[in-house]
């Protein structure tokens, strides 16, 4: 029995109430779970592909940057150059660029195209023609822009009539004179990157430089893929390694409820429950406590029998005597007869008044300390005060029969003989080892009791100069009923569950009660009551 139970019930009913439930996640099991938890940081891991869109977007915008640049280059060159010239130097920007260059009059009317005097520098593949990976590829690539939210961007189409005004981009410069740009989809879902330029010559065109950026689509494409295979790598090993964890947790969890809901149906003796005794985490710890509360549950049990046989055994004597002196009532003829008879039965019922008393006290008490919070009590002061109303109850001749033995008391100095417990209950065991110390003194006898310090325990001693207790029986004598009893002894006088009931209280404050040899030699016996001492209180000097 744990020292300050109602204490600790109490925190363990605040962490209950502080403790928050599961709500959404209530009904998913401890697999389930752990796999959600582990998938869901895969997924955090997957956002990299927000990363990659946000990346492409910085290169086609640095791409087009560029474009406008170069534009800005060639106008100058083809300021400074010959008419003669012109044409060689708009075939080697288209070249070097790998660009196509249109050039439109302020009407709108498209005057030159690099396409038109050299080889072309790209072309616009169709997807129609393309194996079915580069299908799959596009879809994908759809598929990540619709997850990541990207923009939508208009697909691209050659002009039937190539003018100026088929153009926005080319109808903003002329009409403005500022430089503009766009971005649209080729066929085959690459970027086509426009950008165009008012040419400062005798008269002023718009130059239309336009770019099909594969090369964009296939890096951007190169980083998903190895992103993709590192999520995959990573949530395969997740998986397995969730599964793993999972395993070593739910399995010996779930052997662990399996043999609990076998204790409930009422079959602990046939149960084992694994004490996992390879594992030292958190499941281990649970498993061997399992085993000991099931233990500790069966010895309950068996104690709870031996108790229930031993109260019925011990109340058929009583109750035998009782209905046998009844039946003879009927039969006997004289006065005397009957007065014996009432006697008899007077006797038997006062001792089944003292049985059922100390049945109930010894059935509640284990209970009651759960439930108790300790006090500081001094053992001191305790016995003194004790033994003070017994003196004054046997000075008021309560105690009829023979001349009662003389109690001594050796006084602790105050304050060093302190313990956390339950006064009243440690008073009653005390009491009930004096009363025991008392039965077997003879008349005249002297019966000493001391309290001292040493160490962190009391020591609470009860002496006598009976005839002692044989060293087997020493363990015998604190079980219930125990029948041992002092020569001249009238029947039935003691319940047998005096010392038992002094035990009980003793450990439910976590000491422990002893019988011994007395310490200075003397014929006689010793019970020694060892307590934890409080914290902070005195030594003894």
């Amino acid at each position: 029995m744990a020292r300050g139970g109602a204490r600790a019930g109490a925190d363990a009913s605040i962490g209950e109430q502080e403790e928050a439930p599961l709500v959404w996640s209530a009904r998913w099991s401890l697999t389930t779970r752990i796999l959600a938890v582990n998938i869901l940081a895969i997924v955090l891991f997957g956002g990299g592909f927000f990363y990659l869109d946000t990346y492409r977007s910085r290169l086609i915008d640095t791409r087009m940057d560029v474009m406008g640049d170069q534009l800005a280059i060639l106008d100058e060159a083809l300021e400074a150059a010959r008419p003669d010239q012109r044409q060689h130097l708009i075939a080697e920007f288209t070249r070097a660029t790998e660009s196509r260059l249109r050039f439109y009059d302020a009407s709108g009317r498209k005057i030159d195209d690099s396409f038109a005097h050299a080889p072309p520098t790209y072309t616009l593949r169709d997807p129609d023609l393309q194996a079915w990976q580069r299908d799959a590829a596009r879809a994908m690539d759809r598929g990540i822009d619709w997850i990541v939210g990207a923009p939508s961007y208009p697909a691209f189409e050659e002009p039937k009539v190539d003018r100026g005004d088929a153009w926005p981009e080319v109808a903003a410069t002329l009409e403005t004179g500022k430089a503009a740009s766009r971005f649209r989809y080729a066929p085959e879902r690459t970027p086509l990157l426009s950008a165009t330029r008012i040419v400062d010559l005798d008269t002023p065109e718009a130059m239309l430089m336009t770019l099909n950026a594969r090369d964009i689509t296939k890096t951007v494409r190169a980083e998903r893929f190895r992103l993709a295979v590192v999520v995959a790598m990573v949530l395969v090993a997740s998986v397995l390694l969730s599964l793993f964890l999972a395993r070593t947790i739910v399995r010996p969890l779930r052997k662990l409820a399996r043999a609990a809901v076998r204790v409930r149906l009422g079959r602990a003796r046939e149960v084992v429950v694994p004490r996992l005794p390879s594992r030292r985490d958190e499941i281990g710890t649970l498993a061997r406590a399992l085993s000991d509360m099931t233990q500790a549950l069966r010895e309950r049990i068996d104690a709870g029998e031996h108790f229930a046989a031993d109260v019925t055994h011990e109340l058929k004597n009583p109750i035998a005597s009782v209905r046998s002196a009844i039946e003879g009532l009927g039969r006997v003829k004289t006065d005397e007869q009957r007065a014996q008879l009432l006697a008899i039965a007077d006797e038997d019922v006062r001792r089944l008044d003292r049985l059922v008393t100390d049945i109930s006290d010894a059935s509640r008490i284990d209970a009651q300390l759960s439930r108790t919070l300790f006090e500081p009590v001094d053992i001191g002061l305790m016995i003194e005060s004790m033994l003070a109303g017994r003196a004054a109850r046997a000075a008021a001749g309560k105690n009829p029969g023979k001349p009662l033995p003389r109690i001594a008391v050796a006084r602790p100095r105050k304050g060093t003989t302190t313990v956390m417990g339950d006064g009243h209950r440690l008073e009653r065991a005390i009491d009930n080892l004096i009363d025991n110390a008392i039965s077997f003194s003879p008349e005249g006898g002297l019966v000493c009791t001391a309290a001292t310090r040493l160490g962190d325990e009391v020591h609470i001693r009860v002496d006598d100069d009976g005839p002692g207790i044989d060293p087997a029986q020493r363990e015998a004598i604190f079980r219930r009923f125990h029948s041992e009893r002092p020569d001249g002894e009238a029947f039935g006088r003691h319940s047998g569950l005096g010392l038992a009931i002094a035990r009980t209280i003793i450990e439910g404050h976590g000491g422990t009660i002893s019988a011994r040899d007395r310490d200075d030699g003397k014929p006689g016996a010793s019970l020694l009551i060892t307590l934890p001492a409080r914290e902070g209180s005195g030594e003894a000097g």
